[in-house]
């Protein structure tokens, strides 16, 4: 299970800056700030691209920008993001996948489509079971070490800044190990050359499903990847309940399928929480807990 360490200068050209700025409350069109060349007449004109109505938000995000490259700067200095992966064997049986030798039960839709469309889950990109053959899956976690939750407690500003690109260099080494695992480790896409533009839109083949996102909504899942992945070579340790610690984690699958796609789960009956809860061996009150969200009123 091979780890990498990625200095911050090395993950930053991966973050997405659309999810920075949205975790401060601006819409995408602001984000494009951190395209823009730093000179002075170049931001001057990006701020005049904008109705003179927007431009004082406009301002406000560079600004922004402006801070959490300082940010970026002092965490160059003290930190590094680590990731994991594995890749396994692994089988679809029904809405389960076989990893090595452990069980890792999936949800699949319930809901019917407008346009007639199947009902989607995880193992319906993994060969089954029944072909006689393995099939191969990723398994990863990334993470930013848990002294950064300390930096600037007496400045709830800096504080927040720190914590919000923390949140986004753990994505962006992920979308980097992503991006070597398909290439070299796995090798299943050697010729990919995608621009990170294109990465962030996800154009490469396969998908990568993160825990507590809509395919993958169950966070008690995480305990399963943590038996695979010995998660606390990276730092990550799990409460009680499966969250990660420390906050700025990530960790879910990697699967090469050129049809696997996004998805979400949506909402579930009764029946298929039992079942559910059947597979994954637990209490199906203690089941719901976990996928309230999830569950049909």
């Amino acid at each position: 299970m091979p780890v990498i360490n990625y200095k911050v200068h090395e993950a930053t050209p991966y973050i997405n800056w659309i999810y920075f700025f949205h975790a401060w409350g601006f819409q995408p069109k602001f984000a494009a700030i951190a395209h823009i060349h730093g000179c002075d007449s170049c931001r001057a004109m990006w701020l005049a691209s904008f109705p003179e109505e927007e431009r004082a938000k406009a301002a406000e995000a560079m600004q922004l920008f402006k801070e959490a490259g300082r940010i970026l700067a002092r965490l160059e200095e003290s930190i590094t993001v680590q990731c994991i992966y594995r890749l396994c064997r692994a089988n679809a049986d029904g809405d389960n996948l076989l990893i090595e030798d452990t069980v890792f039960p999936l949800l699949r839709q319930q809901t019917p489509h407008p346009d007639g469309s199947p009902f989607l889950c995880l193992s319906d990109f993994i060969r089954p079971l029944s072909s006689g053959t393995a099939d191969t899956i990723g398994l990863f976690a990334s993470s930013i070490s848990a002294d950064t939750e300390g930096y600037y407690k007496d400045d709830p500003y800096k504080h927040l800044l720190v914590q919000t690109l923390s949140d986004r260099l753990a994505e962006a080494a992920t979308e980097k190990m992503h991006e070597y695992v398909r290439k070299t480790a796995w090798g299943y896409a050697p010729d990919e050359s995608l621009p990170i533009p294109d990465l962030l839109a996800e154009k490469y083949q396969g998908i990568r499903p993160a825990v507590g996102y809509p395919s993958l909504p169950d966070q008690s899942v995480n305990f399963i990847l943590d038996e695979l992945l010995d998660m606390k070579r990276i730092g990550i340790v799990l409460t009680e309940n499966g969250a990660m610690y420390p906050h700025a984690s990530v960790c879910g699958l990697m699967l090469a399928h050129p049809r696997s796609c996004y998805f979400a789960v949506g909402k579930i009956g009764e029946d298929q929480l039992e079942d559910y809860a059947r597979r994954r061996g637990k209490p199906t009150d203690e089941m719901r807990k976990f996928l309230a969200a999830n569950l049909k009123e």
